[in-house]
């Protein structure tokens, strides 16, 4: 079997079930340069009186499977029904979700050499983006007076 880097995985909510194909060419962009390797994506939305629907990207409109297709996301089934239904649970009504799956293949070496090195990844955790954005600004702000 194939060793793999680190794998992540996101939820992306479109509230009113606006979700359209721009993300397809970012994704494209960041599988071309060899920086993540999409290995799972489902679809789940909730209609305006809470009912769920769950489905494939074959099932998406054509413009958006197009915009996805550049990405070359190959469906491994590592999506349970069980996920989808309990993020379609979680859906506010008129809304929908894709749930996604990458190996951050730009963290493939450095785990390697990690592991060549007889050393573990004991943690890993994502600070959240406007945190971040909060502490540079207030660094910004104390190296200017």
């Amino acid at each position: 079997m194939e060793d793999i880097g680190p794998v992540d995985c996101a939820v992306l909510a479109f509230p009113g079930n606006r979700f359209k194909g721009e993300i397809g060419p970012a994704l494209a962009e960041l599988v071309e340069s060899d920086t993540i390797r999409i290995i799972d994506i489902a679809f789940v939305g909730k209609d305006a009186d809470g009912g769920v629907v769950a489905f494939e990207l074959t099932e998406l409109d054509d413009d958006v499977q197009e915009s996805l297709s550049i990405a070359r996301i190959d469906v491994h089934g590592l999506l349970s029904d069980d996920d989808l239904s309990t993020l379609a649970g979680a859906l506010e009504p008129n809304s929908s979700a894709a749930l996604i799956v990458w190996e951050n293949v730009w963290a493939r070496r450095v785990k390697w050499a990690i592991e060549d090195a007889g050393g573990d990844v004991v943690a890993i955790d994502r600070i959240p983006h406007e945190l971040v954005q909060e502490a540079r600004t207030w660094a910004l702000e104390q190296a200017n007076a």
